[in-house]
């Protein structure tokens, strides 16, 4: 025990020696021996000041600095106490000669004694440095800024560490490795960096200087910190899933890669409790022979088994041209596990955007040497300033109102080709006058390219306002592309009679692929025209008359049917009281009423074969629900019109109809997301992903997906480990 007059007689030049560092890097065994002034720490006011008080300090009785004699004596002959511990700590004098020193977060009572070797503040900075504090617990995670940690003991004269000087409003962060390998494994998820980045000189140096204690994690263990994650993340989807009303829709979108296997990525669409559309990427499954009349429907039934969506099945729009041998093993995926989906009719055929595509592609095919011609103009005017400056000035003399500029296409983009040629298009005056004034500018088009190049956009116009539809907007719907495939159909209908053999070769190409998807998908995107209640069957029977003429009739009582059909399928369903199809809001209908008067007689058992009775005795006397709201009037066409909003309104009014047409809106049209809507070429996964385990690529790209559209429910930040 030291006593009072060796701590009085410490002198400041010893005080003033005592590096932040000694107190920092202090063993067990010295943190223990520590007397409580090799834990102060001076400001810089402090030091200027503790001349002035050297002479009282040395000159001071032992009485008058003996606290347990006199507790209160010479209170300002002390230094303020300046180790870390009390911006955390309060001194509270329990007794004459007794104090203790309590926390200001937790409010917990330690021991503490001026003076003593046992009861100083190494103790206190354990509570608060090594996660024994249940309150800094608490707050860590509601913090960003960096932890307090020592710094390493040594380092030479001529650079002495640097003094540390803390402000209470400065936030304690307790450092927590495990969090810290998390962050790693969400970073490189997000924005798509190697795993062996992990590994990489600068990146390890740029950590080990950020954080020391922090020893950077192998490519072993960061994949399997991926997965974990991704582990994680699929765990609060599953339970989203598990609680949606309605049915899953599937799309299907094949990348290739330089390996010459295949990557099926399959997405999930679907309508919650609250009527609102989700889009999640369920699976990447990596296929060996991605040619084969076996991929597609092997993927599905791989997501299926995944996620235990056998019996919620409801359609299937996949991305290219499939074999009949190919549609014969997806077929049955949906009538068997889902038996009431009409035998498989609403297997949606191709993706729209992908058809869309392919539209363009053989229109540019169509006018490939016009095409040429135009960009090489532009391209001799891009790639030179001379030639650009040249160029404008023509255009401002000849005073050429186009606002357009002139910009190169990207041909894997087909929308960038089409961009070009409007924009050539507009400033042709500009390319026709060029070589007067740049005698290098040689292979101006003539009269009959600029024609052609007309042409061209007139039709690639058709095609690039309804697929412009699946960029500009959030969930592009079957309603939409109902009208847009039937106007496509329209005009070319009325062009492909011109006497113009360009014109009328282009729009026969056209219609050919229009008509195809058209047979494929009329059913599904007429279906779900139905379902608006702005449009009904009308739009159906009016869209049919301009297509079809005299056989619109058959096609119209085709679509009729079909929907009737549906209707029954689900009418045989069990009722609303199936906990499948139990909406939220309507829980009161479903309340079991065992103590009541009544008994068992309103439980869900005790009302079925009621409710089978009613339906066989009724049913010749009333209209069904989809009679109904077919002989209804039509809402009026506002612009901003949510229909899922209606249904969710209408449900108690159509109990039946309204969960068929959840489902039936639901159905998407593309499989692409909106990035990759005007490809000309199937997407490739990259080499690097290429030679990753199968599983750790489904987990990169499909965890991605998740964080970005938000997990469904608040995940835990535990990392699951995970060996490789």
């Amino acid at each position: 025990m030291a006593t009072p007059v060796e701590e009085t007689m410490a002198t400041p030049i010893e005080d003033k020696m005592a590096t932040p560092v000694e107190e920092e890097m202090a063993t067990p065994i010295q943190d223990k021996m520590a007397t409580p002034d090799e834990d102060k720490m001076e400001t810089p006011d402090e030091e200027k000041t503790l001349a002035l008080t050297q002479y009282e300090d040395k000159t001071a009785t032992p009485y008058e600095n003996n606290e347990v004699a006199i507790p209160e004596a010479q209170p300002n002959k002390r230094r303020k106490k300046k180790s870390i511990v009390w911006e955390h700590f309060t001194i509270e004098t329990v007794s004459a000669g007794c104090r203790r020193a309590c926390c200001n977060q937790c409010k917990q009572s330690f021991a503490y004694s001026t003076g003593a070797k046992v009861a100083g503040t190494s103790h206190l900075k354990r509570h608060i440095a090594k996660g024994t504090c249940p309150a800094l617990l608490r707050n860590q995670n509601n913090s960003q800024s960096s932890p307090y940690t020592p710094s390493p003991r040594g380092g030479s004269s001529s650079n002495p560490p640097k003094r540390r000087y803390r402000t209470p409003s400065t936030p304690q962060i307790m450092f927590d490795p495990d969090r810290c390998r998390h962050e790693i494994a969400r970073m490189i998820i997000m924005h798509d960096y190697p795993l062996h980045m992990v590994e990489h000189p600068g990146f390890v140096a740029f950590v080990q200087n950020l954080q020391p204690r922090f020893n950077m994690v192998s490519f072993n263990t960061v994949q399997g910190d991926c997965v974990a994650t991704y582990l994680m993340e699929k765990q609060s989807l599953t339970k989203f899933i598990e609680g949606i009303p309605g049915r899953v829709c599937l799309t299907l979108d094949v990348w290739t890669s330089s390996q010459s296997v295949g990557y099926v990525f399959i997405t999930g669409h679907f309508i919650d409790a609250d009527w609102k559309l989700h889009r999640r990427l369920l699976n990447v499954v990596m296929e060996p022979y991605p040619d084969s009349d076996t991929v597609l429907s092997h993927a599905v039934a791989v997501c299926l088994h995944d996620w235990s969506l056998e019996s919620k099945l409801f359609s299937i729009t996949y991305d290219r041209p499939l074999s009949e041998a190919a549609l014969a093993n997806l077929r049955p995926l949906i009538p068997i596990k889902n038996p009431h989906i009409l035998n498989g009719q609403l297997l949606v055929g191709n993706c729209i955007a992908r058809t869309l595509s392919s539209i363009a592609t053989e229109v540019l095919a169509a006018g490939e040497d016009t095409v040429k011609k135009i960009r090489d103009s532009v391209k001799y005017v891009k790639t030179s300033e001379s030639h650009e400056e040249k160029f404008l000035e023509l255009k401002n003399q000849l005073q050429v109102p186009s606002e357009r500029t002139l910009s190169l296409d990207d041909q894997t983009q087909w929308n960038t080709t089409y961009e070009m040629l409007v924009a050539a298009s507009e400033l042709k005056e500009v390319f026709s006058c060029l070589d007067t004034s740049d005698s290098d500018y040689k292979h101006a088009p003539s009269m009959e390219d600029w024609k052609q190049v007309d042409t061209l956009c007139t039709y690639l116009k058709l095609i690039f306002d309804a697929a412009n539809i699946l960029t500009t907007t959030s969930n592009p719907t079957a309603v939409t592309f109902f009208h847009e495939v039937w106007r496509i159909q329209t005009e070319l209908v009325r062009t492909i009679t011109s006497e113009d053999p360009f014109i009328s070769c282009l729009t026969k190409v056209m219609q050919d692929r229009i008509e195809k998807y058209w047979k494929n998908c009329s059913l599904a995107l007429a279906t779900a025209v139905v379902m608006d209640p702005r449009f009904k069957m009308k739009l159906v029977e009016f869209s049919f008359n301009k297509i079809y003429g005299e056989e619109a009739p058959t096609y119209i009582k085709i679509v009729d049917d079909g929907i009737h059909e549906l209707f029954h399928e689900y009418l045989t369903l069990p009722l609303p009281l199936t906990p499948t199809y139990a909406d939220d809001g309507t829980g009161g209908a479903n309340v079991k009423t065992e103590d009541s008067q009544g008994g068992t007689l309103l439980t869900d058992n005790g009302l079925t074969d009621f409710d089978m009775y009613i339906m066989e005795t009724t049913s010749q006397q009333m209209k069904s629900e989809l009679d109904q709201y077919l002989d209804e009037s039509l809402l009026p066409r506002v612009h901003e019109f949510d229909v899922l909003g209606w249904w969710k309104l209408n449900k108690m009014k159509y109990p039946t109809l309204s969960k068929m047409a959840r489902d039936i809106l639901s159905i998407p049209v593309s499989t692409v997301p909106s990035e990759s809507v005007f490809d000309t070429i199937a997407k490739e996964m990259d080499q690097y992903r290429s030679s990753l385990r199968p599983e750790t690529v489904e987990a990169l790209i499909c965890a991605k997906d998740w964080m970005q559209h938000g997990s469904a429910e608040a995940p835990n930040n535990a990392l699951v480990r995970m060996e490789y």
